[in-house]
């Protein structure tokens, strides 16, 4: 069995919600999971072991994005059909429900890394309705009519509920319910304030990057921009009141939300969302002596990852045990061919993007022409 040694780097761990900044220290990886953390770990014997220097670096847990309209990075925002389109009325035909429950019984994918889920927002269909779909897939949204219909629990994730009533939001955390709050998109498009830097909430909050469409499609990002909005509001409170401005929110709360807490959301914290023995290697190395990040670095790493740094200051990303992202770099990634996963080609970034590049030209022709206004009409007499 392989095993990466990641050497000498400062190690962000996690103790509870509590962050600890662990200097100089190594990380050992065994197949996809983190076999020990120490100062100078010895290697085990028989492994074909690889050494990362990790010196100058921070070493962080991966991110976890808990919400992203992952289709919409083509950045198209049009209908993908012509005006002779004729939509279903029927909201949940056959055709789906077995196309969900073909996927349900292929899932995991990606050696278990690709889980299904389901989006629904949709409660004008019959209650019935609603159970037998939850029956099928165990996901749903809404907080009032889930209590109501006894399906509310902690594998419940919300999206957004910004203006969420106190009554609701009380019930939620009584179920051990969480969501996603994903403050670019939320705070450009008017929904509100992002509920999960609000502090009676955000025990049970994560953070989503929704439409890449529209805005960055990084959780550093997301966090960064959540936080000062969060702390710009209440100091607006506190001058209003006649006293000074103070930093109530603090990095660790802000960072356990990028991480531990999305884990959480996603019912996969014995798995991942922080860095321990025994769980899998998900990890993201940091560049602590870039420009943006070298002094920072020193004088607090926490505070230089979430405040300062950028998706460039990124060296090298660990996805399950293997290396994803190596020199500031993506590396080759292998396709897997339909839901059985037979290896397919091997594909560079430079023809992944080629390939993006020419998905989206296909969508933008055949959306010429279309009717927008009816496609927006439809949406509103379905969800609105």
């Amino acid at each position: 069995m392989g095993a990466i040694l990641l050497q000498g780097g400062t190690v962000l761990a996690h103790e509870g919600d509590l962050v600890k900044v662990l200097c100089d220290h190594d990380i050992l990886i065994v197949g996809n999971k983190i076999e020990d953390i120490g100062q100078g770990l010895t290697l085990p014997d028989g492994s074909a072991v690889r050494v990362i220097d990790c010196q100058g670096k921070i070493v962080s847990p991966g991110f976890i994005d808990t919400h992203h309209h992952l289709w919409q990075s083509q950045r198209i925002k049009n209908w993908a059909s012509d005006t002779s389109i004729e939509f279903d009325e029927d909201l949940l035909p056959e055709w789906w429900l077995s196309t969900l429950e073909l996927l349900a019984k292929s899932a995991p994918f990606g050696d278990g890394r690709v889980r299904l889920g389901l989006g629904f927002d949709d409660f004008k269909v019959p209650r019935e309705t609603v159970r037998d779909l939850w029956a099928r897939c165990h996901a749903l949204d809404s907080v009032s009519l889930l209590k109501e219909y006894d399906l509310l629990n902690s594998k419940i994730l919300f999206s957004h509920i910004n203006g969420i009533a106190e009554s609701d939001a009380q019930i939620l955390l009584a179920y051990g319910a969480h969501f996603s709050s994903t403050p670019e998109t939320e705070l450009q498009m008017g929904l509100g304030e992002p509920v999960a830097f609000n502090p009676d909430l955000s025990s049970n909050a994560s953070i989503g990057i929704d439409c890449h469409s529209n805005n960055s499609g990084d959780i550093l990002t997301q966090l960064r921009l959540g936080m000062q909005h969060a702390r710009g509001v209440e100091n607006v409170q506190v001058s209003e009141n006649g006293e000074y401005p103070n930093v109530n929110i603090k990095l660790e709360r802000i960072f356990s939300l990028g991480t531990i807490q999305g884990a959480r959301a996603v019912n996969m914290a014995d798995k991942i969302g922080s860095l321990e023995v025994g769980k899998l290697a998900d990890i993201v190395i940091f560049n602590a002596t870039s420009p943006s990040m070298v002094c920072a670095a020193k004088e607090n790493p926490l505070a230089a990852v979430l405040l300062h740094a950028n998706v460039g200051d990124i060296e090298v990303v660990v996805v399950d045990g293997v290396v994803r992202k190596e020199c500031g770099n993506l590396v080759d990634v292998q396709l897997l061919d339909g839901i059985n996963e037979r290896p397919g080609e091997v594909l560079h970034q430079r023809e992944i993007s080629t390939r993006l590049l020419e998905s989206r030209a296909r969508i933008i022709e055949r959306g010429r022409g279309q009717d927008v206004g009816r496609g927006m009409e439809f949406l509103y007499k379905t969800f609105g």
